[in-house]
């Protein structure tokens, strides 16, 4: 019985190193705002926070896209001073939104 035991692990000796061989690409692509998903261009707000933050620093402000998606303080700030800019007016809409009750 050890005899089929250890033959069986041998068999998945070779699985398991190609497996490990091959490197994980986990890494989130964006593009302008959107994220590539299976070919396709969606909007995340993982991208749109990036995006938020690159065109921030267009515009001269000092801020990683670490920062922009981790502080919604900080991203509302940043939209306030440069989200009329039409590429990233969208992802700044909620950030800018005045919370409160509407009407008596």
């Amino acid at each position: 019985m050890n005899r089929l035991a250890i033959g069986a692990a041998l068999a998945l000796v070779p699985v398991m190193l190609t497996a490990a061989a091959v490197p994980a690409e986990a890494k989130i692509q964006c593009s302008k705002g959107y994220q590539n998903v299976a070919g396709s261009m969606i909007a995340t707000p993982y991208c749109q926070d990036n995006y938020v933050g690159a065109v921030a620093r267009e515009y001269g402000l000092k801020v990683s896209d670490a920062a922009i998606r981790e502080n919604p303080n900080l991203k509302r700030n940043v939209c306030q001073l440069v989200g009329r800019d039409i590429r990233i007016y969208q992802a700044c809409i909620d950030a800018n939104a005045v919370g409160g009750r509407r009407g008596p």
